[in-house]
């Protein structure tokens, strides 16, 4: 039998194997993080999204504080950075009316698309019919989504998984005032992964939005931003749902 000793060894061992690289540490985590919860989700939704909020949250903070490091150095603060709400408002009016413009289009062209089809890229299927409707409770869903889920997974993609993937490769070329590179595209990659912990293929869409809330964290060197249009996308995703096909 293994001691406590022993495995307080082992623990040791392998948290300086981990921080030896921070591409390694940030693709290890974020692998601990997607076992939880597609261990979670078979028991139930709520459990994987308590499992994912927390890990989120926890396992980045563990390895931040070993380095003496805080939420700051990772895009988390409560004090907007110069011109963050400025680019964060502008985007948002450019990019929603073009997000429920195609959400629309998308509601017209699923019923003509094969069922098995149908499954597999979007949670209902048939024809949707619009109706204005908030969904219920929808007061908790606010908060739910920009606090439960937007926030905690834009702390844990753009502000620890893609900072510590820059920390291993720096380089990247300019793009809009942001530095783009290879951490960048993997983390978008990472969040897309992420998303099929829970079995449902049509997840794999928040690959494009994740381009847009990656940019923004190197334009803005905050994730609060990028929290903000989640948060928002994912609340007008919800309306536009409860719209539609009454979901």
């Amino acid at each position: 039998m293994t001691s406590a000793t022993g495995y307080e060894a082992q623990l040791q061992r392998f948290d300086r194997w981990l921080q030896a690289g921070a591409a390694r540490e940030a693709i290890v985590l974020w692998a601990i993080c997607f076992a939880l919860i597609a261990a979670a989700f078979p028991v139930s939704r709520t459990l994987a999204k308590l499992v994912a909020t927390l890990g989120f949250l926890y396992l980045p903070e563990v390895s931040m504080r070993r380095r003496g490091e805080g939420f700051r150095e990772y895009g988390v603060s409560v004090k907007p950075r110069p011109g963050e709400v400025k680019l964060t408002l502008l985007l948002l009016a450019a990019i929603l009316p073009t997000f429920v413009a195609a959400y629309w289009g998308f509601a017209q062209v699923l019923p003509q698309l094969p069922e098995a089809l149908q499954r597999l890229l979007a949670p209902y299927t048939g024809a949707g019919h619009f109706h204005f409707k908030l969904p219920d409770r929808f007061a908790e869903w606010v908060i739910d989504q920009y606090f439960v889920v937007a926030l905690p997974e834009e702390f844990f993609y753009r502000g620890f998984v893609q900072t510590r993937l820059r920390d291993a490769w720096p380089q990247g070329r300019m793009f809009l005032g942001a530095r783009l590179g290879p951490a960048f595209w993997l983390t978008a990659v990472l969040f897309a992964l992420g998303h099929l912990a829970i079995f449902e293929v049509w997840r794999l869409g928040v690959f494009f939005p994740a381009l847009l809330f990656g940019w923004l964290r190197e334009r803005t060197g905050s994730v609060m931003g990028a929290a903000f249009l989640h948060g928002t996308f994912n609340l007008t995703m919800l309306v536009l749902e409860a719209s539609f096909y009454g979901r």
